[in-house]
């Protein structure tokens, strides 16, 4: 059974994931306490790029750019992969639920729409981590804009969960995330943009 096709999804409230009250803190926050965390870190690398390892402007921008367009195919891998998994295995009902599961239950609970801070510094070390192995000082320039493509994503998330749609073409960002929360848990992954949807088609069927 998928997350959000759960019959028990609540319009309000919320409920622990812990008994322990300092991991149960842990899994709580205001929205803008990781974003401005995040945001403090990708200034920092970015300058570090420009200045101690003196990549060129034009190298920086391009590298920032396909980091930043990098997250959202990330954001839509997560989403669908991660979070998603099948659940066949204990440990995999542990993770969708833990890190997912819950919003899905209550998705009108802002203290969980965005990754905690301690969350956010670990996953943000591990992929900084991950692309130094790979591009090494280059790692400075891709990363930030990595990081940044995750800020507007989770903040977009928080304003989905959190405000009613505008009235404009970002509608359709409201629209399509809730029709993934209430209809098609199995479909539009993507939250900030629904191009990678499009590509590996998740999208309902329109005469659905």
């Amino acid at each position: 059974m998928d997350l959000a096709q759960d019959k028990n999804i609540k319009g309000s409230g919320t409920k622990n994931l812990f008994k322990n009250p300092i991991l149960e803190k842990l899994t709580r926050s205001h929205f803008s306490i990781p974003l401005s965390i995040l945001a403090i870190i990708s200034i920092y690398l970015a300058y570090l790029a420009l200045s101690k390892f003196n990549i060129d402007g034009i190298v920086f921008t391009a590298l920032f750019t396909s980091g930043f367009f990098g997250w959202t195919l990330g954001e839509y891998l997560i989403h669908r992969y991660v979070f998603h998994m099948d659940d066949d295995k204990r440990w995999k009902r542990w993770i969708t639920y833990t890190f997912h599961g819950i919003h899905h239950e209550y998705p009108k609970d802002k203290d969980r729409i965005v990754m905690p801070p301690a969350g956010a510094i670990l996953i943000s070390s591990v992929i900084f981590a991950a692309f130094w192995l790979i591009i090494q000082d280059y790692a400075f320039a891709v990363v930030p804009g990595f990081l940044i493509g995750y800020l507007v994503y989770a903040f977009v998330h928080y304003a989905i969960h959190a405000y009613q749609p505008p009235k404009n073409f970002l509608k359709w960002l409201w629209i399509n995330h809730s029709i993934h929360h209430y209809k098609h848990p199995d479909q539009y992954f993507g939250v900030s943009s629904p191009f990678w949807d499009y590509v590996f088609n998740t999208i309902p069927n329109k005469k659905k």
